[in-house]
Order: C-alpha cells, then structure tokens, then sequence
C-alpha cells in the first residue's frame, strides 16, 4: 500500500464551508471541480509536482448535495497524471449526475478512450501552467485530438493570461469545442478594459467555439475574501458578453492554494454577482453545461 504525506504546506479543503444565501436553480452544475485519491486506493502520479490531502468522491458529492447542486463536471487532477482511475470511479459512482474531462497521453489506445467515454469522460484537458506540469510540444497535443475527434470531445485549456500571444496561434486552431479554465486567469490588478484582458475576449469573439469558466476569484483576487470584489468585473464582463459560452464551477477541493482556502458557501455566492438576472444564472448554471456535457 502507497504511503502517500501531503506536502508540508498544503492547504486542506474547508470541512464545513457555509450554506449559502443563494440557492442555485433546479439542474445545476458544478462544472469545474476534482477529486484527489484516496491515495491509498488511488496513488498518486510518480511525476506529480504535489502530494495534496485526499479529497475524494464521497466529500465531493456531499458538498454538491449541500451546496444545491445537482451535477458535477469532475476535472481530471494532475497530482494523478494521466491515470484516470479515481477520475473514473467516481463517475461511476455518480451515475448521469456527473461527467469528466480526462488526462491522456499520446499513447491511449482506442479501447482505453472508448472505456472513459463510457464511464463519463467527455473531454481531455491540457495543461500550460509551467508550475504544474511540463508542457509538451503542439504535434503531441495534435495527436491526441486527432484520437479524441471521433468521440465528439471538447478540449479543456489551462494557462497564465501572459502566455495567450505565444499560444494563439496554436489555441485558435483548435477544432473541436474550447474550454478555457479561470478565464484565462487574468491579472486582475490591471484594468478589464485593458489590452491583456482584451487580449481574451478577442479570442472569445472572434472564435465561437471557445467557452469560458468564470470560476476560481479566490485563485485570483488580490482583495481577497470573502467578496473578492476586484474579480467580479472580469467574471462578470465574460457573463454578460458571451451568456451561451459560459460556465462556473467551485474548483473543489483547490489546489494549491497558498494563502488562505475559500469558504465554497461564500463562492456559491458570489453567482448573483456575476449573473445578475436569472436568465443568465439559468445559463450560467445549467443550459450551457448540459449542452455541453448532457447531450
């Protein structure tokens, strides 16, 4: 059995977050959220860059029922690399009341993409973030869509707002549907009318197959909580702009944060703050991730 310790400084997630105030609509979807091991059933990536808490499907869904969600969209985590097996247990276990976007590598085999699709897996996701992973060159990512295109799969982008100029060419290109994760984690210190955040919704114009998850303030905010009020326009800019090619999710149990973990009562919360009608929290919520991942 695996001997898995957390690293030194990991935080764990909030075992009693909040109720929140705002009760979201009949379907709704976290649609951005991850499961960690158990390590000890699950263990962890050889290759991983942190060891995390275990935060498995059994707390994830309580939190979804208790939060007044009814689905999940489960993220492949990269402590796990591209083993999907707590990925997929968990999918299982959730029935038609969840859905995942894998990690594969160039290597899958048909039968092994055909055995995520079943369970659940509607997605891949690439990774960008140096800290977090190695980036591969485009021709290996190239290969995996190739693989993944009979399916019907989206491909699920992670990356810093400074690396979107070296990267358009290659994201713009995509063909399949393009989800962005955290709004491309914009600096929220410099203006939403400015030209890096412009930079972003220049490519959502422009391309309609690319969606957005205005999710994760508490990633970006330098006010910090509970409000993470210098998030709000950014998020809510996104909401407003593009309310068909939106989507929101806890990002449940959060990783690697450094500062302080969120209450997930209070980002439940934040929603009527980003989506202040309730024609854009029924999208927001529920329309656009069961377009998305239901259909």
């Amino acid at each position: 059995m695996a001997d898995f310790r957390m690293d030194a400084d990991w935080l764990c997630y909030d075992p009693a977050p909040s109720k929140p105030t705002y009760a979201p609509p009949p379907g709704a979807v976290d649609a951005h959220c991850h499961v960690f091991g158990p390590g000890d059933v699950f263990p962890y990536a050889s290759e991983r860059k942190y060891t995390p808490c275990d935060a498995g499907k059994e707390q994830l869904f309580a939190l979804r029922d208790f939060l007044g969600f009814e689905r999940n969209v489960i993220v492949q985590a990269t402590c796990h690399g591209a083993d999907n097996r707590a990925l997929v247990d968990a999918l299982r276990a959730a029935g038609d009341r969840a859905r995942g976007i894998a990690t594969v590598r160039d290597t899958v085999t048909d039968e092994e993409l055909t055995d995520l699709h079943d369970a659940g897996v509607r997605g891949v996701r690439f990774n960008f973030v140096r800290r977090l992973v190695d980036p591969k060159p485009d021709a290996y990512y190239r290969t995996i869509i190739e693989r993944i295109a009979p399916l019907g799969w989206q491909v699920v982008i992670y990356f810093e707002a400074a690396d979107l100029e070296e990267r358009w060419d290659f994201f713009t290109s995509l063909p399949t549907t393009v989800v962005v994760d955290h709004m491309g984690r914009p600096d929220v210190a410099k203006p939403v009318d400015g030209p890096e955040f412009g930079r972003f919704i220049r490519l959502m114009t422009e391309h309609e197959n690319v969606v957005s998850k205005v999710s994760c303030p508490e990633r970006l905010s330098r006010s910090g909580p509970p409000n993470y009020d210098d998030v709000i326009p950014f998020a809510r800019t996104l909401v407003e702009r593009f309310p068909d090619r939106v989507l929101w999710g806890t990002d449940w149990p959060h990783p690697n944060m450094t500062n302080h973990m969120p209450d997930d009562g209070a980002l439940v919360d934040i929603i009527p703050r980003i989506a202040p009608t309730e024609e854009l929290r029924q999208k927001l919520l529920v329309d656009n991730p069961m377009r998305l991942y239901w259909r």
